[in-house]
């Protein structure tokens, strides 16, 4: 789970994949330091971004890994 205190290298770390997400919230720094120093809920508010809905938005795409890879293989 996704909390507002984890830092954005903490959940690029845990699936790069999510760049994705953070982009669409126009959070383009991924991998510049300050990226591993401050929490989601810092850079959330350095950037003009709600951190509660990028929150969600990042629970959200992690949940839905997390069932596409539970689901049973198609037959």
């Amino acid at each position: 789970m996704i909390t507002p205190d984890m830092t954005i290298a903490e959940v690029m770390r845990m699936d790069p994949e999510v760049a994705p997400v953070f982009l669409s919230y126009g959070m383009h720094c991924l991998y510049c330091p300050v990226s591993s120093a401050e929490s989601i809920a810092q850079a959330s508010q350095v950037h003009g971004v709600n951190a509660d809905e990028l929150i969600v938005s990042l629970n959200e795409y992690f949940a839905a890994k997390e069932q596409e890879s539970t689901a049973a293989p198609a037959l």
